[in-house]
């Protein structure tokens, strides 16, 4: 038996998430049918974590294990003949039995973007959150700043996830690109709706509803009312996946 590790890009527009489920088709369900045609093999495809209906990736990880005797970098090839256009496997390599695409990772990389120019953009609308009125950046970069380090972030999940909410940023940073705002988040693994209620909070720090100081104060209440709303799926994208073999990206 080999493990193949995939590297897989995808426009989650037209998608209900990554994992695979009854209710709409994903992006998991989709790889795995074009490995069963590819190997003749029903296989469980584990990726690094789940990405919400309507979130992006351009450096999702996952693997699977077969016996098929293809080398492993054709894969990519085999597989994206039969993927439709928003879904590409951009890397495909053998990797020992004990690397795991979720329990392995050490870094996630997450980027939010923001359209903040006065006009939606008609070519990355799926992309990014339009929002016309002017945003404070230095405001939303010194809140950003509090996040780092090892925190509970209970005021960061959604009620309904009940997982244990102490995790690490390494990363937390604002930056811009003309009339475009790029969160950047760099951690060893987020909760449910995390990175989105954290930019929804950003958001009303960026409009002075609330200070950049009531990022800490909001951070330490542990609670979700304090902080802003969830920001739309659609301007999240996981950006890159980091395992222990692959040196320090982040």
């Amino acid at each position: 038996m080999r493990r193949i590790r995939l590297t897989i890009e995808y426009d989650g527009t037209n998608y209900a998430g990554w994992q695979r489920q009854e209710n709409g088709v994903t992006v998991q369900q989709l790889i795995e049918e074009n490995i069963q045609k590819v190997t003749g093999e029903r296989v469980t495809l584990h990726g690094s974590g789940r990405t919400d209906s309507g979130v992006h990736a351009l450096g999702q990880v996952a693997h699977f294990d077969t016996s098929a005797r293809m080398p492993a970098e054709k894969f990519c090839y085999a597989l994206n003949t039969g993927l439709p256009e928003d879904i590409r496997v951009i890397d495909s390599r053998e990797v020992p039995l004990s690397f795991h695409a979720r329990f392995s990772a050490k870094k996630k990389h997450y980027r939010y973007a923001i359209n903040n120019g006065p006009h939606a953009s008609a070519l990355f609308r799926n992309f990014e959150l339009h929002v016309h009125r002017p945003l404070d950046v230095s405001a939303m970069a010194q809140a950003a700043k509090a996040l780092e380090g090892t925190h509970d972030f209970s005021a960061f999940k959604a009620v309904e996830c009940k997982l244990d909410a102490v995790r690490t940023v390494y990363r937390s940073e604002i930056s811009t690109e003309g009339s475009r705002i790029y969160y950047d988040i760099v951690g060893n693994g987020f909760l449910y709706n995390m990175v989105r209620i954290i930019v929804g909070t950003l958001i009303e720090i960026g409009k002075g509803k609330l200070s950049a100081d009531d990022m800490l104060r909001i951070l330490e209440s542990r609670d979700r009312g304090q902080a802003g709303p969830t920001a739309p799926a659609k301007g999240l994208t996981l950006m890159s996946v980091e395992y222990p073999e692959d040196g320090d990206e982040g």
